[in-house]
């Protein structure tokens, strides 16, 4: 089994990631970077860390063989890493409440986000309310629109929601109205990005924060099904519920990563969020990474069904196991998505993110290709309370 270590120390996987930011944000990347560092290897807080995991998230989220799924498909055993099951609902308070106790020995009494299907919007301003923060939250009008129960959420957390009409008014938007908002309030001011992008140290810090969920899939799947899986599949829009299950599998190198994109209306459509599948290396966010971008370098505008995979970039170490074919990136449309959706609430009683039924439509897809004794392992990233709105418009029903 090989050592993986990345990124090096000026946060780089291979030619990727980085840190690409005005000087003025050099002073708190650096205070940061030094921070974590220090903290990730004190026994005091992984202490604490684990605790808050244990008793406020609700962890270990179990694993859920879908046997009737399975054998509906014919194929191989399909099981879940339940995130769906964690406080507030998904995988992202992991990575927030790492960061918000970081936060907190930092001095920085003020937290701000970006969000796009609100998940990681509802986590951050959970754990400001735990601590006692204030919080902002940034989200792309068009997301407000289509995710108006977690603004709510947010609001009844005391978070304020500041909706944002630049630009395609989703994910990336948000992101840059965050960095600004950093920019102008750095001395007070801790900003938790919800996912493996933006400057190092993020993609470090959130992948660390969240492989929790991988880490208890090598000591969950042996119980459960005597080995380890054949494939690992994780939806990936920035990356992180991805790197979180696919990082202490990587020198498992028997185990194939199977990353899952939003193919839109079809990557031949234009329509798609695929960053990997269909993008070119480029800069944004303050990292260097796969982009969807034209022959000039301007971002192009983004779609999915899906607002928490709606964005033109991924995290750069995701980038890197392209690369380094550690990992495959395929693309599922929305339409695919929306079948695995409803397949999943029918055969087992569990209601989806549409983030998730991602990773979910490629796992049905590859199933029935696969011998019975085949595992196949997806990481439900999230529950899909948030998303009855898209599934019963886009079903012509109204709520």
């Amino acid at each position: 089994m090989k050592i993986y270590d990345m990124p090096d120390a000026q946060g780089h996987f291979g030619p990727y990631g980085g840190t690409f930011v005005s000087e003025t944000l050099i002073a708190a990347i650096d205070e940061l970077k030094a921070q974590y560092l220090h903290y990730r290897d004190d026994p005091q807080f992984q202490a604490e860390f684990a605790y808050e995991l244990k008793h406020y998230v609700g962890r270990p989220s179990p694993i859920y063989h879908a046997r009737r799924l399975s054998d509906s498909l014919g194929g191989a055993q399909i099981y879940l890493k339940r995130e769906d099951l964690n406080h507030t609902g998904a995988h992202k308070i992991n990575n927030t409440v790492g960061q918000a106790m970081l936060a907190r020995r930092m001095g920085k009494q003020r937290i701000i986000a970006e969000t796009g299907a609100g998940q990681h919007g509802v986590a951050s301003a959970t754990v400001a309310a735990r601590y006692g923060m204030e919080c902002v939250v940034y989200m792309g009008s068009e997301d407000v629109r289509r995710q108006a129960q977690n603004v709510y959420r947010m609001k009844l957390l005391g978070a304020r929601v500041v909706p944002v009409e630049s630009g395609s008014k989703t994910l990336k938007d948000a992101l840059n109205e965050a960095m600004r908002d950093w920019v102008t309030n750095v001395q007070n001011t801790f900003y938790i990005i919800g996912t493996v992008a933006g400057p190092h140290p993020y993609p470090m810090m959130v992948r660390d924060f969240n492989s929790v969920v991988g880490r208890e899939c090598l000591t969950q799947m042996p119980e459960m099904a005597g080995r380890q899986p054949d494939v690992v599949l994780a939806c990936v829009g920035g990356g992180s519920n991805a790197m979180g299950i696919f990082h202490p599998y990587i020198p498992h190198e028997s185990v194939r990563l199977m990353g899952v994109e939003a193919g839109g209306e079809g990557i031949a459509s234009g329509h798609h969020a695929a960053s990997l599948v269909a993008g070119s290396p480029g800069v944004l966010h303050g990292n260097r990474t796969y982009l969807l971008q034209d022959g000039n370098g301007q971002i192009i505008e983004t779609h999915s069904i899906s607002a928490g995979l709606d964005y033109p970039g991924v995290g750069p170490e995701h980038a890197w196991l392209k690369d380094s074919h550690r990992a495959e990136y395929v693309a599922i449309n929305d339409d695919e998505a929306l079948h695995a959706f409803h397949t999943l609430c029918r055969m087992e009683g569990i209601i989806p993110a549409l983030e998730s039924s991602h990773a979910l439509a490629q796992a049905m897809k590859m199933a029935p290709t696969m011998d019975k004794d085949r595992i196949l392992l997806v990481n439900l990233s999230g529950r899909g309370d948030k998303d009855m709105a898209t599934v019963a418009e886009r079903s012509g029903i109204k709520l």
